[in-house]
This record gives structure tokens, sequence and C-alpha cells, in this order.
């Protein structure tokens, strides 16, 4: 059983070094622990701290290519050097990288595909910004409730997954992929389960990703729409369609009692133009959900050809 611990590093020269040497070698049920860092085009000397600290493996893009980019490049390069799990930690030593058999045990076990860290069950993240914490808890509330799954953390990157998950993953996104691997693992009934870690957000730490809330939220926005959008199409078009339709409805039965009181269409006729315009764009919503989800089915016949070609490509 080979485990490949992955470090996604941008400039992080000066904490990489430690990070890795603090990553334990020796985990129960691992047979193999080997460290893996893809420097996403530093202009630091993060791929030399790296290679000097003992990683094993380590990958730079020529520029940064984002986060996004930067974890296919990885799930490729692990399935590449044999991985059976991979466990995605940041760089920078925020995690305690001796949690990382507490996230691998459940997929060791047989019990999950992949597993998250919880930074907000049992052990609260310290310092960090308030507006990440609201963002992050009521973006997982919307796409827990589209999944029709309970998501704890939706955007930490401290991450186990097994190798089936790594060979059925697909993610388009560039500028980040935390969102799109929930999204996408959940829609291809995937299981994962969340492990509460302790983590310290360092203060006057600037975030790679953050760079600003506005940035970020539209962003991300677009990933998870879009996301949601492939993997449950009747939902995303056909609730706000049904939803047009009964409001469209009700309106109309309400035209209809006062058209009989006095059999004049003249003081009433916005209800019905309302009632009439909302019932066709809901049944344009219903129509759009009939073609996504045939799309969707096109795209699965897609992924299971492209998820036979990465098997037979990383066997051992």
């Amino acid at each position: 059983m080979r485990l490949i611990v992955n470090l996604p590093a941008f400039n992080e020269e000066e904490k990489i070094a430690e990070t890795i040497k603090s990553i334990p070698r020796t985990i129960k049920g691992i047979d193999e622990v080997l460290v893996q860092v893809i420097d996403d085009g530093s202009k630091d000397q993060t791929a030399t701290k790296a290679k000097e600290a003992g990683a094993d493996f380590v990958f730079s893009h020529k520029v940064n290519r984002g986060l996004g980019i930067t974890f296919r490049t990885a799930t490729e390069k692990a399935l590449e050097n044999g991985a059976d799990i991979m466990v995605n930690i940041d760089a920078d030593g925020q995690f305690n990288p001796n949690d990382i058999s507490k996230i691998i045990e459940p997929i060791l076990n047989g019990e999950v595909d992949m597993t998250s860290a919880d930074r907000f069950g049992k052990h609260k993240a310290k310092n960090m910004p308030a507006a990440k914490y609201y963002l992050n808890r009521f973006a997982a509330w919307i796409i827990g409730w589209f999944m029709n799954y309970p998501i704890k953390d939706l955007t930490c990157g401290f991450r186990g997954y097994n190798k089936e998950t790594l060979l059925r993953l697909n993610l388009p996104g560039a500028f980040t992929y935390t969102q799109e691997v929930i999204i996408d693992a959940l829609g291809k009934n995937l299981k994962i389960k969340w492990i509460p870690v302790e983590v310290t957000y360092f203060e006057g730490r600037k975030s790679r990703v953050v760079r600003s809330i506005y940035k970020y939220v539209n962003n991300s926005a677009k990933i998870i729409l879009k996301a949601v959008r492939d993997v449950r199409p009747m939902k995303f078009f056909g609730v706000p369609g049904l939803f047009l339709i009964i409001i469209s409805l009700a309106v109309f039965g309400y035209f209809i009692m006062l058209y009989f009181q006095e059999f004049k269409i003249s003081p009433y006729r916005n209800y019905l133009i309302f009632s009439i315009s909302s019932f066709l764009i809901g049944l344009q919503f219903l129509v759009f959900a009939l073609i996504a989800d045939m799309i969707k089915s096109s795209r699965k016949l897609t992924e299971d050809q492209m998820y036979m070609m990465k098997v037979e490509k990383y066997k051992r």
C-alpha cells in the first residue's frame, strides 16, 4: 500500500522544508510513504528547498497556472508514481502532518473513497477570517442541499483520496478545485467522510487564492454553478421551473376568481400577463432540465471511457 503525500506549492520557500520534514514516513497500514511536491511556477527557491528537504518527487510548472490545474497535475503524477492513496496537504504547515493517519484511516478501512478535514467540527479553526468562515458555511449548506448530502467543510484542501477516486475525478476548473472535487465525487456516488482536525491560521498570512474577496466569491460561484449544473441538471433547472409554473397557476387562479366577479379582463390583465409569462419561462426551464439531463448521460459515457483508459494507463 503506497501513500503519496502531495504538497501544492507557490512561493513557499520559507515553510516547505519544515513541512516536508514533519511528514511521518511510517504510518500504520501503509507500506511506503512518499512525498510529492507540485511547484506551481514559484519565483523563489521552493523546488530546490523541497528537494533538499527530502521530497521524493518534485514537479514544477514553468508558469503559475492556478490551484485547479495544479491539483490535476498532482493526481496525474500520483497515479504515475503508483499511489494507492493520495493525501493533499498545504505546504505552509498550517495543518498538522500527524493528522494524516486520521485522514486516511477511513479509506484504509474501506469505509469511504475520500476524506476531507473538517475545520468547523470538534476543533474550531483558530484565527480564520470571518468572511472566509461564513462564506464557506453558506456555500457548504447550498451545495449540500443540491447534492442531498451533508457537507461540513467545502473548501479545505487537506484531503485523502483512494485510487478509485483519483481515477474517476474530472475537473475542468483552473482557479481552484476544492468545491468541484466535492460536487464531482458526490455526483459519481463516491463516499466522503469529514474528519475533525485542528488548524491555526498564521497571523499576517496572505492567502494564495483569496487575493480579493470579490474575485474569490465571483470565481467560486461560477465554478459551483457550473459543477452543480452538470452533476444535478434536473434539480438545477427543474426546481426553479416547477416553482415558476406553480406561481403562474396560483396567479392565474386568482385572475379567474377576479374575472368571474365582473367578467372583465382589462382591470386584471397584469395578473394574466404575469401568469402566462411565468408559465412559459417555467416550461423553458423544464425543457432545459431534460436537455441537460441528456447531456449528462452522454458525459457519463465519455467519463466511463476515460476511466477505463486511466485504469489501463496507470495499472501496476
